[in-house]
């Protein structure tokens, strides 16, 4: 129950969602945490859930599209907590339409924030988390990096790029006791597709693809999260884990 204790984490996207339900996790698992997106207050909504567990919750608004801002709070992360062992890159978002219809400042936008995001994460902590020959970095991908729906052709894009960049950072900082996973879901029931979801006919539509027959939770996500950033994960790197009722598999 306290796979995590002593341990500083960057939650990324810690706003909502899955982000929000990694960090609560990351608190009950005993990890002082670096709550980083754009909203101060719904940040603040979960420092204040995460109280209850008694960890610290440094929040610190955060766009991670960019670059200056990333590396600010790694640099806040380290000097406020003292020092720093977890990475979680989370933060995402997606908007829905046909490649035709879509702007250039569309797939800007999505790569920026779903992917280069990512790289300048990983670029932040690199670093650190070198010179101490330790550390976990989950990336957080999407069964839609694997899998086509139309619609989401940038989104996935931007997805199978977090699987490549973990899989080759992976391999490349393994030397240095750093490991680098990827957790994949696939539909889970948050703000981002509260829309699609309230659409009974999209929501069946999607509902067919997940041999489950059902959207995950997002507290769900928090144990796996757990795993990759503790000490039960130290032979594992490089993979990305779906979790996604088996829709990747059918």
């Amino acid at each position: 129950m306290k796979a995590l204790e002593g341990k500083v984490a960057i939650v990324t996207g810690a706003s909502r969602g899955i982000g929000r339900a990694i960090a609560l996790a990351y608190a009950e698992a005993g990890a002082a945490l670096a709550l980083a997106a754009r909203s101060k207050q719904d940040l603040e909504e979960t420092a204040h859930l995460a109280a209850p567990h008694g960890r610290r919750a440094l929040v610190i608004p955060t766009d991670v599209s960019a670059v200056g801002e990333v590396e600010a709070l790694v640099a806040r992360t380290r000097k406020d907590l003292g020092g720093l062992d977890i990475l979680v890159n989370n933060a995402g978002v997606a908007k829905v339409a046909p490649l035709a219809e879509t702007a250039v400042e569309d797939w800007r936008w999505m790569l920026e924030t779903n992917l280069s995001a990512v790289f300048y994460g990983c670029r932040a902590v690199a670093p650190h988390l070198i010179a101490q020959q330790r550390g976990k970095v989950i990336n957080v991908a999407s069964v839609l990096g694997a899998v086509g729906l139309p619609g989401y052709a940038i989104y996935s894009a931007a997805k199978g790029g977090v699987i490549a960049l973990t899989r080759t950072l992976g391999v490349e900082w393994a030397r240095h006791g750093i490991q680098v996973n990827a957790l994949a879901p696939g539909w889970v029931a948050t703000d981002m597709t509260h829309a699609a979801f309230a659409d009974t006919r999209i929501s069946e539509r999607l509902t067919r693809d997940i041999p489950m027959r059902r959207v995950g939770r997002a507290e769900e996500i928090g144990p796996l999260a757990v795993y990759l950033a503790s000490a039960a994960s130290d032979f594992m790197t490089g993979q990305t884990i779906f979790l996604d009722g088996g829709h990747s598999a059918a």
